[in-house]
């Protein structure tokens, strides 16, 4: 999809609606962006996220974002047109699955972020791939059993997200000790959001393909009921 014309004065914010990852990911100035979307982003494109996503807070419905006052609160450059600084930080959004082009003066953007994918992970370093070892863990150490459910939850979904199916990803739970009736039931879950989030974006833009292996493994949903 081609990036919106940011030679415009202003840019229209909207909110990317994602139910999934709306109710499961990370705000935009969590501190597990900050220490691992960081390295990922960069620091210009991390901040500009930052102050995207306080925009949509006080206008959900979206707003108008005056690009060269943007920029010069955040610092960056905006000589060069598309190579400049500011719009490539813009464009770096798009680049990285946090924003989406809306049309030719629009810009729709994830109110929270995903977990970082494996590949994601394996780019940091070494340091930070292990502290976010240990943040994984620590999220399999919950308590109550709501929590226990909801943790289940955004696990399967990262491993839905990274490319795992259905049967894949319960196994993986049953490995991280949870009970094999909750590792069934997140997997599942996870793989009916993850169809109901592509089935709403295909709806929007036809052009997008079918998630990866659905065809072989029952559209993700696998016989996990």
């Amino acid at each position: 999809m081609p990036l919106p014309d940011f030679s415009n004065p202003t840019l229209t914010i909207t909110p990317w609606i994602d139910p999934v990852i709306d109710s499961l990911g990370h705000d935009a100035r969590s501190t597990y962006v900050e220490t691992f979307w960081l390295g990922i982003l960069g620091p210009s494109t991390t901040w500009l996220l930052r102050r995207l996503a306080a925009g949509l807070e006080l206008h959900p419905q979206g707003y108008e974002l005056p690009l060269a006052e943007t920029a010069k609160a955040l610092g960056l450059g905006t000589k060069g047109g598309r190579n400049s600084p500011f719009v490539r930080s813009l464009g770096r959004c798009c680049q990285f699955g946090v924003a989406t082009s809306a049309g030719s003066d629009g810009l729709a953007v994830r109110r929270k972020l995903p977990p970082l994918t494996r590949q994601q992970v394996e780019r940091l370093p070494p340091e930070l791939q292990e502290a976010h070892r240990r943040w994984q863990e620590s999220e399999l150490r919950t308590p109550s059993a709501e929590q226990q459910r909801r943790r289940a939850r955004s696990l399967a979904l990262s491993l839905i997200e990274l490319g795992d199916d259905v049967d894949a990803t319960e196994r993986q739970l049953h490995r991280w000790r949870f009970h094999p009736a909750l590792a069934r039931e997140a997997a599942s879950w996870a793989g009916d959001r993850h169809r109901e989030a592509w089935a709403a974006t295909h709806a929007a833009d036809p052009e997008i393909p079918a998630p990866a292996g659905s065809s072989s493994r029952a559209d993700l949903g696998g016989d996990a009921a």
